[in-house]
């Protein structure tokens, strides 16, 4: 029978997979380590599995300690896993950033869950490094798993990954990519496998907003770190367990070509992984173009993409950021101006009209804005709220005009200009005027805009 004694047993020996349909098509090969089929469904179960092990063969936790790490949410899965089997409580402080998916998974393990801000400086106190080392001071019996700086992290690769995708590909392999984030994957799978091949190029992936080809190229960054959305590798500090002499070169990669890809990867490959796996593949893809004879390129695919689902596969978020494209890029000021059902003209104001006869026309014309003009010159915008809350203060009366009261947040707009483009100003609070091709003029509101979507969209 072959039966395993607990589920930590199960970590490791992940399968490599042949890319076919994301990958150019051509001289080189793409083969993808799927570390997803691991227990916690990432690659950190290998180091979470390896680090407690060291600890307790040192005497560095004892039985009903506390295990504390900084973490972006795989690490601590799998030391979440570690300590269910071993008996230890667990306690894991992590940035904003990290998808509620994670948070939720390590909560369902009985962990202790800190957030903490992303945008701040690794000295910051706030700093989910710093946090985490605060409370390794005022925690009894605890155990500081500290990946970014604990050499067994490292170690794990070099003594499982290699040796795994060595053998898989009975040596047969060029080029070793993987993403860094804490340094321990690229460090130590490269080291073994130089050991063995000596001529491997190793490639390091790095999401734009990440510091690190800047210490590798130049020993110091050139460009501040800065957010990035790309979840669980890059870093605005040098980890430790990074050995840059076991990497060849490092390739750049953004956040909309990440989610892009993996979006690709599940509807293309069956690869259901996370940004930081999509990212490694690009980089990949990108690295293979500066090669000249065929090559075999394996990269590390770190996670599942079950923890991005409010994320990567949500095509809502995609969209505000960027990264998908948004139905109303399809749609012109035209098209909305068209597809109203009452086809009126403008209601306009004049400059010299008195507050009174402003109100009568709102309500007349069943309008809540009118832009205001002086002979034909638009003078800018005025709203029923700009009348009533003066009003009622007594700050204006009836007969007053209204000149005063006018705002100029119009801008014009093209009659061919994308939806989406005129719902981002009138996001900022503009309202846009456009002409048809006859000279009419039109007004456009967030109002307008919310009609054309529900009935159209």
């Amino acid at each position: 029978m072959k039966i395993f004694n607990n589920i930590l047993d199960t970590v490791g020996n992940t399968p490599i997979v042949k890319l076919n349909a994301v990958v150019p098509k051509g001289k080189h090969s793409f083969y993808a380590k799927v570390e997803y089929f691991n227990p916690g469904q990432s690659v950190k179960d290998r180091i979470a599995k390896y680090i407690v092990e060291q600890a307790e063969h040192r005497g560095e936790i004892k039985p009903g300690g506390t295990i504390i790490e900084a973490t972006s949410g795989n690490t601590g899965l799998g030391l979440a896993i570690a300590a269910t089997i071993k008996g230890y409580k667990t306690i894991f402080v992590m940035p904003d950033k990290i998808s509620e998916e994670k948070r939720a998974i390590l909560r369902a393990y009985g962990a202790k869950v800190i957030i903490t801000p992303t945008a701040v400086e690794p000295e910051d106190p706030r700093s989910y490094y710093s946090v985490a080392k605060k409370l390794v001071e005022i925690t009894p019996n605890c155990f500081y798993a500290n990946q970014y700086h604990n050499p067994d992290n490292g170690t794990a690769h070099y003594l499982a990954t290699g040796p795994e995708i060595w053998e898989q590909m009975d040596g047969k392999i060029d080029v070793f990519v993987a993403g860094g984030g804490t340094g321990g994957t690229i460090t130590g799978a490269s080291k073994f496998l130089k050991e063995k091949k000596k001529d491997i190029k190793t490639i390091c992936v790095d999401p734009i907003g990440s510091i690190l080809e800047d210490l590798f190229r130049h020993g110091k960054a050139l460009t501040p770190a800065h957010t990035y959305k790309i979840e669980g590798v890059g870093e605005d500090f040098l980890p430790s367990v990074y050995d840059f002499k076991m990497i060849d070169d490092f390739i750049k990669v953004d956040d909309k070509s990440a989610y892009v890809m993996c979006r690709d990867l599940v509807a293309k490959e069956g690869l259901c992984v996370g940004s930081s796996s999509a990212m490694a593949v690009v980089g990949a893809i990108r690295y293979s173009e500066k090669l000249d004879k065929p090559s075999n390129i394996v990269v590390v695919l770190p996670d599942h993409g079950r923890a991005y689902m409010s994320k990567a596969f949500n095509d809502t978020w995609m969209q505000d950021n960027g990264f998908l494209p948004s139905p109303l890029n399809a749609r012109t000021v035209g098209n909305l101006i068209e597809a109203r059902k009452k086809k009126v003209d403008l209601v306009v104001a004049k400059v010299d009209n008195t507050v009174i006869e402003t109100v009568n026309l709102l309500k007349t014309k069943g309008v809540s804005q009118v832009p205001v003009f002086s002979d034909h010159n638009l003078m800018g915008i005025i709203d029923e709220s700009d009348i009533l809350l003066p009003l009622a203060q007594g700050k204006i009366k009836p007969n007053d005009p209204i000149i005063h009261l006018i705002k100029g947040n119009i801008i014009w707009v093209n009659w061919d200009e994308s939806l989406q483009k005129t719902s981002e100003h009138l996001q900022q609070g503009f309202v846009a005027l456009v002409k048809d091709q006859k000279a009419n003029l039109h007004i456009v509101t967030k109002i307008d805009l919310l009609e054309y979507m529900s009935q159209n969209l």
